[in-house]
């Protein structure tokens, strides 16, 4: 895990969201604190660390002012596991669906393959090798004859006993060895096929259990039928390969071998413990209005209630092992438009201490957003028609236009905010689009005129713009 992701300062953090989000200052204010307290706190001597518990935060906005996408680039700038999952989807004890404990099972397994992807990549050169000796000795294996019985794999009814030296092993000589070394690196056998002994996938067990705590003993029967040989993927059937295809099977193969799960598993754990983020979207979903005629009303509040032992600290089994979540932290947000936070049961309000409004956007928002971020909606579309050999200008009036006219859609219709920018530019483009591979002029420059001569017929045309914009 690079370290760097883990000590940016508060100043730095916020520079690196200003690259990709416009405005919302308040709130890149409060996620960088929040994420440079998670560095602060591991610098704290032991005997307090524990007492130290994260400062959750609930983001209120409409939409498409940037939550999720704060929270989106926050989580790649911590390098931490991360999990983005929607409210709504989770019902309380008794209802069909989603229990919440999932978002942990679900958070930890993000961390498990984190982790072991770095680990993956710390043994891919001595990986690489080990399958080009392999993969050497297949080759030499192929020409000459074929194994005696005693060398392939034996059937004992009902499980399949693979032969433990799944490659053949022959004798070869340096010399053999370095001639068909240098040919595989200069790509001269690449067309050859060879067999070799592929794991078979680990038989897939369909989820049939649903409802608050069925998770639980769906792991442990997972966990009883792994223990049944050939249910985890020791079998193995021959297959044929070219090389290439082969070369990767082998170098998966080795680099599964060079890793120690176990220790995988145990940073994990830690890292999800310690440095994890869960990002919780339409909050204001499950807030209600108190009212005595039940209704919806009593699974909101029962979702909240089920989240409430989460946020606050508590022990998830999974797969991996337990997770305690008494330092994960929690980033809760949502439109609320028809309701408030303090709609919220108060000791979930109690467990999200920092509150930051996003502001609504604006003309000149719009302006930035289309010029300023790295990943700018001009750019990708600049980048996209340039595959057809087009080079695609806009004018600075062009930009005001655009901007004037998303915001004007906005006001119209719903406001959905700078996704509002997506459907004006696909109108826009959309002849550019259809026509860029047959266009013989290669120099397109998008102006004002352009601008209001195809989009001024939709926005005054109110049904029209109503389905277009």
């Amino acid at each position: 895990m690079s370290q760097r992701g883990t000590t940016f300062t508060p100043r730095e953090i916020v520079g690196e969201l200003d690259r990709y989000i416009v405005g919302q200052a308040k709130a890149k204010r409060a996620v960088a604190i929040a994420l440079r307290n998670r560095w602060r706190r591991q610098q704290v001597r032991p005997e307090l660390r524990d007492e130290i518990a994260p400062k959750n935060i609930i983001m209120i906005g409409p939409t498409g002012v940037g939550k999720t996408e704060i929270a989106r680039r926050l989580a790649k700038l911590a390098q931490a596991p991360f999990i983005k999952v929607e409210a709504s989807k989770y019902t309380e004890v008794g209802y069909v669906g989603r229990d919440v404990e999932s978002i942990i099972r679900d958070l930890a397994e993000i961390g498990v393959q984190m982790v072991r992807a770095e680990h993956l990549a710390n043994v891919q050169t001595r990986a690489k090798e080990h399958a080009e000796e392999r993969l050497i000795e297949l080759i030499l294996g192929s020409r000459g004859s074929e194994p005696p019985a005693s060398q392939r794999e034996q059937v004992i009814a009902p499980f399949l006993i693979p032969n433990r030296d799944d490659v053949r092993r022959v004798r070869v000589s340096d010399e053999e060895a370095a001639v068909i070394r240098a040919k595989l690196r200069a790509g001269e056998l690449d067309h050859e096929t060879v067999e070799l002994d592929v794991a078979d996938s680990p038989t897939p067990l369909v989820s049939v259990f649903g409802g608050h705590g069925m998770e639980d003993m769906e792991i442990q029967l997972k966990e009883m039928l792994s223990q049944i040989p050939g249910f985890k993927g020791g079998r193995t059937q021959r297959k044929k390969a070219k090389i290439p295809d082969a070369r990767r099977i082998l170098e998966n193969e080795e680099s599964q071998k060079l890793i120690d799960m176990e220790q995988v598993t145990r940073e994990a754990i830690r890292r999800t413990e310690q440095s994890g983020i869960v990002f919780i979207d339409e909050i204001d979903k499950v807030a209600s209005r108190h009212s005595e005629h039940g209704g919806p009303d009593v699974s909101r509040e029962g979702v909240q209630r089920d989240l409430l032992p989460i946020v606050e600290g508590s022990t998830v089994n999974t797969k991996h092992g337990s997770i305690k979540t008494d330092h994960i932290l929690f980033v809760a947000a949502g439109a609320f438009h028809s309701a408030a936070v303090s709609d919220l049961i108060p000791e979930m309000q109690g467990r999200f201490p920092i509150r930051v409004e996003l502001d609504s956007l604006k003309v000149q928002d719009f302006v930035r957003i289309l010029t300023e971020p790295e990943n700018a909606l001009t750019r990708q579309y600049q980048a996209l028609v340039a595959t057809e050999g087009i080079e695609l200008s806009f004018t600075k009036d062009a930009i005001d236009a655009l901007a004037g006219y998303a915001a004007e859609a906005n006001s119209r219709a719903e406001n959905i905010g700078a996704r509002r920018l997506h459907t004006v530019m696909e109108a826009l483009l959309d002849d550019l689009s259809f026509t860029a591979s047959e266009r013989v002029e290669k120099n397109v420059v998008v102006d004002a005129e352009m601008v209001r001569r195809t989009l001024d017929p939709i926005i005054t045309d109110q049904d029209l713009a109503k389905y277009i914009l």
